[in-house]
């Protein structure tokens, strides 16, 4: 790859405090992951139940659709810096409660539940503040899609160390041992967060306006202009019907493939390859121009991917199909939020963020729910492959709507500068 191109790829990283942000990123994601393999594979070695294992799901990620929209007002109105701090810190406090309960012997899917809905709730509060915090942390418009880019390439980064690092600590010193690591792995974050040096942003003035009103505003912002009501929503029907095959994963493990842990660990790596390639390609792109193309062809692929993954009996077949699944679904979560953060206006972006959360996050319980009381009747391939159509269905309606949505959305981009005020 030609210099030029690799700079341009890793721009956003001119800028100290991201720099901080992603070096603390690594570390407290690779553990993150981690964590996830290792409590899936405890519920499932505990009961053996494919609903338990969406019930799991659920309750850690119900809460995130309660709460994000108040953590939008808030990330809007307060500091968002204190606010990702506290919610990091409560994190680490759950990670090693679970470690000191698994590690005691004394753990019971009941703990589980509990300690899944408490981190839900930190989630809730700490992924739309983050999201809203990155424009701090990257002055400039300019650089914005590349660190968005660039910390999803981190996050998949991790997503692809993580599992399968988890697959092979699970066997060798079990789940608590997993959890540990992960709950120490927070202090990188955290450090990072208090090394920035921030200036002022700009906060929804100090009104006395009930939070109710604030809300209101905020949904109506965002559903009252069709292409971020586009978005939202396409984010929403992907997150309730294709993002939960993770949660059926120990199923095909050991179930379809007849594997034991590592095999789990093999599964999430290659969605985490797949997916890291669709990060580091947004990371080169010059340009939001385009990205509509991209979600529509990429919704695409990750449909089609469940299917095969849904068919597939054999190992590497299963990886392959899950390389193009992990592809496909960071290329269209990825971008979705690149759009979002580019025309949002400034003062309601945590509002926005939010929204952005509950569809991506708050939509992934309720369908974690759903693939486990289906597998259970119909078996997780089928399962998944009904994902799968789900997925080609949502992405042929968005191209449909497509041409509206960008003739909308060009006014926005002349006027920030992205595309020329007459076409080329």
């Amino acid at each position: 790859m030609p210099l030029p191109t690799l700079t341009h790829s890793f721009r956003a990283l001119r800028h100290r405090n991201f720099r901080l942000f992603l070096g603390g990123q690594i570390i407290s994601l690779a553990g993150t992951w981690m964590q996830q393999v290792a409590l899936s594979w405890l519920v499932y070695r505990l009961t053996r139940s494919p609903f338990l294992l969406g019930l799991v799901g659920f309750a850690g990620q119900l809460p995130s659709l309660l709460l994000a929209p108040f953590a939008g007002v808030w990330a809007d109105r307060g500091n968002r810096r204190r606010i990702v701090i506290a919610t990091q810190a409560l994190a680490m406090v759950q990670a090693l409660l679970l470690a000191a309960l698994v590690l005691s012997g004394r753990a019971t899917v009941g703990h589980l539940l509990a300690l899944s809905v408490f981190l839900g709730l930190v989630n809730g509060v700490d992924i739309p503040t983050r999201q809203a915090f990155l424009v701090q942390m990257v002055t400039g418009r300019e650089d914005l899609a590349n660190a968005i880019a660039l910390n999803s390439s981190v996050f998949n980064a991790a997503r692809l160390v993580g599992p399968a690092l988890a697959g092979v600590m699970i066997g060798m010193v079990g789940e608590g041992m997993v959890f540990l690591l992960n709950g120490l792995s927070y202090v990188a974050v955290i450090a990072a967060l208090y090394a920035m040096t921030l200036g002022p942003h700009a906060r929804t003035p100090a009104v006395d306006e009930p939070m109710g009103r604030r809300l209101a505003a905020g949904f109506r912002y965002a559903f009252g202009f069709a292409p971020i009501r586009a978005l939202l929503l396409l984010v929403g029907v992907v997150s309730l019907m294709g993002v939960p095959f993770t949660v059926l994963l120990p199923v095909f493990a050991t179930d379809v493939l007849g594997g034991g842990a590592h095999t789990l660990g093999f599964l999430m790596a290659a969605s985490g390859v797949g997916a890291l390639a669709g990060a580091l390609y947004l990371a080169g792109r010059t340009s939001v121009r385009g990205l509509g193309y991209v979600i529509m062809a990429a919704v695409a692929l990750f449909g089609a991917s469940l299917i095969g993954f849904g068919l597939s009996r054999g190992a590497w077949l299963s990886m392959a199909a899950l390389l193009g699944a992990g592809f496909g679904m960071m290329v269209q979560m990825a971008s979705s939020n690149t759009i979002l953060q580019t025309i949002v206006d400034d003062d309601k972006r945590g509002r926005v963020m939010s929204l952005y959360s509950m569809a991506f996050m708050g939509m992934v319980p309720f369908g974690s729910l759903l693939a486990g009381s289906l597998a259970s009747r119909i078996g997780a391939p089928r399962t998944v492959m009904l994902g799968g159509v789900a997925c080609l269905l949502a992405a042929a309606a968005f191209a449909r709507a497509l041409p509206g949505l960008r003739a909308q959305v060009r006014p926005i981009y002349v006027r920030l500068g992205i595309v020329p005020e007459v076409p080329v």
